[in-house]
């Protein structure tokens, strides 16, 4: 049984830093200690030279269900002047540090992902889903617009036409649809999503991953940059990675004709 009184799991095997937003009992909704906790492992994942890819999943029926209601509730009868602060202090920190990571960050997407949870599985690189999961934007049913980033994620993944769809309609976007629409990478069976997650996340972990880091870098550029900016942004990344270890043993095992041994640096 899962350790509900941990909000965030974290696991490390094979170079890869699963982390399991705990609390199935809710849906895995995000609450202030839950983001908190998120947030400060990804930052750890990032500096920690030892964590090569990084899963993301939820514990139990849903990947995630978005903000924690009762919280949210709770804030607005307060009367506190500031109900959305977390915006700010925690959502747009938290795809920060997903697309900024320098490494690759799956998502393992389980059940339903709504709201936030959504938009964290759109900030991460790859998205594995099972058959059940479903993605759903329901921002407009209670008066509010789109956070985390999901404005800027979502239509970059489907199109501008498709996200204003799932936006405006608030219609659930199952696995198989999400699937065609190219918002994820792969649909499994339910029960092999994390592994696949893994297995997919160690692959990587054991590749050139200072070099995915700069492809990361150009990517998230080059979606918001003019033609120069990104090739200035690609010129620098290939500089740096044309000195790496990386660069050279993947060279010299061409030339050898063998598998190449990477270490990420």
């Amino acid at each position: 049984m899962a350790d509900t009184e941990t909000p965030l799991l974290v696991d490390d095997r094979d170079g890869v830093r699963t982390l399991t937003l705990n609390r199935p009992e809710a849906f895995n909704s995000l609450t202030v200690r839950l983001k908190e906790a998120l947030l400060a492992a990804l930052t750890d994942a990032a500096a920690d030279d030892g964590v090569r890819a990084v899963v993301l999943t939820g514990a139990g029926k849903a990947f995630c269900a978005g903000q924690d209601l009762k919280e949210h509730v709770a804030a607005l009868r307060s009367d506190d002047p500031e109900p959305f602060r977390t915006v700010a202090e925690h959502y747009n920190p938290i795809v920060r540090a997903l697309t900024g990571m320098p490494k690759p960050v799956i998502a393992a997407v389980n059940g339903m992902a709504a709201g936030a949870g959504a938009s964290f599985a759109y900030a991460c690189d790859l998205r594995v889903a099972g058959e059940s999961t479903k993605f759903l934007m329901a921002f407009a049913t209670i008066g509010l617009t789109a956070d985390s980033g999901a404005s800027w994620t979502l239509p970059r993944l489907i199109g501008y036409g498709r996200a204003m769809e799932m936006m405006l309609l608030a219609k659930p976007v199952p696995a198989a649809q999400a699937l065609s629409l190219g918002m994820v990478t792969e649909v499994v069976p339910d029960a092999d999503v994390v592994s696949t997650a893994h297995a997919l996340a160690a692959r990587m972990a054991a590749g050139p991953t200072t070099g995915y880091g700069k492809i990361k870098e150009a990517l998230l550029t080059g979606a918001g940059a003019d033609l120069e900016g990104a090739l200035a942004c690609e010129g620098a990344g290939q500089t740096i990675l044309g000195a790496t270890v990386d660069h050279r043993e993947a060279v010299d095992a061409f030339v050898e004709k063998r598998t190449p041994t990477f270490t990420g640096h």
